[in-house]
């Protein structure tokens, strides 16, 4: 499942321990780097389908349907293409994108289970819940920027469901990968988790409301139009439609595992006690 050497591949429970192990190795991994294990821990060893190509577009892509993770041969060990590298040899920014793939299979797996659990009459997991409930409010009228270079010149759109969602899902991603870069990046000297270490919590806290102010976090849709699409294979949201606090803060929450004390102190940083919520959705944060 995490692209197992040939001798790994037998019967499939050969399959299901090696991909347990390959698991168990991404979450010791993150967890000695400080990093973020929360929906890490969320997500079933053998629920990812890891493969390696040569990219030459994009670093990483993650295909819903077979639950498809496809990484540019760089992130494999020794760039053969086989396994993946271990964490700790991955630059911050391979960390960065690996982790933006990764929440993409986080929602695709919460997505699954709650279609399976439709079937019994379960309610929908918390975390999806906000997410469809801000997919009406947020995602489906967007500012765009028709052309990347030109920032200031937007457009209103309106989103069919399936370019909503992918919108979303592309905003959110983006802010786990900035999420873990800047981490990263805030630990390097000491090596501490910033949790521990307020001085670096500032410091992340700082870049987050700097990335904030000049809209950092925005995702993009590919348009299902066909005519649109061969204008455009992707739309870019504008500064207008990028991550709202309020789904920041969820993030760090449901997602990252983000300290408590810690995301009042964000909240602080911006003067705001808490975060305002789209009325049309249920999902709230604490």
């Amino acid at each position: 499942m995490w692209g197992q050497p040939a001798a790994a591949v037998g019967t499939t429970q050969n399959e299901e321990r090696a991909a347990e192990q390959m698991w168990a190795r991404v979450i010791e991994d993150a967890q000695r780097l400080q990093l973020p294990t929360k929906f890490l821990k969320a997500l079933p060893p053998d629920f990812i389908h890891v493969e390696f190509d040569d990219l030459r577009t994009y670093a990483a892509e993650y295909h819903p349907a077979g639950h498809r993770m496809v990484l540019d041969r760089s992130l494999s060990f020794n760039a053969a293409g086989r396994i993946l590298k271990p964490l700790s040899k991955m630059t911050h920014k391979e960390l960065e994108v690996f982790y933006h793939e990764l929440f993409h299979a986080y929602l695709d797996y919460l997505t699954v289970i709650d279609a399976q659990s439709d079937e019994v009459g379960h309610r929908s997991d918390e975390l999806l819940h906000f997410a469809r409930g801000q997919q009406a409010c947020r995602y489906g009228e967007v500012q765009i920027t028709p052309i990347i270079q030109r920032q200031n010149e937007t457009e209103s759109r309106y989103l069919t469901q399936a370019e909503s969602w992918e919108a979303l899902n592309e905003t959110w991603a983006v802010f786990i990968g900035w999420a873990v870069w800047h981490q990263l990046e805030v630990q390097h000297k000491t090596k501490q988790s910033m949790f521990q270490e307020p001085r670096q919590a500032t410091h992340w806290i700082r870049r987050f409301k700097t990335a904030f102010e000049k809209g950092e976090f925005r995702g993009y849709y590919v348009p299902e139009d066909p005519d649109e699409r061969r204008l455009a294979r992707k739309r870019y949201l504008a500064q207008q439609s990028q991550l709202a606090l309020e789904e920041a803060v969820v993030l760090m929450k449901q997602v990252l595992g983000f300290q408590d004390d810690f995301i009042e102190r964000l909240l602080t940083a911006f003067g705001v006690a808490r975060t305002p919520l789209c009325s049309t959705t249920e999902g709230k944060a604490e």
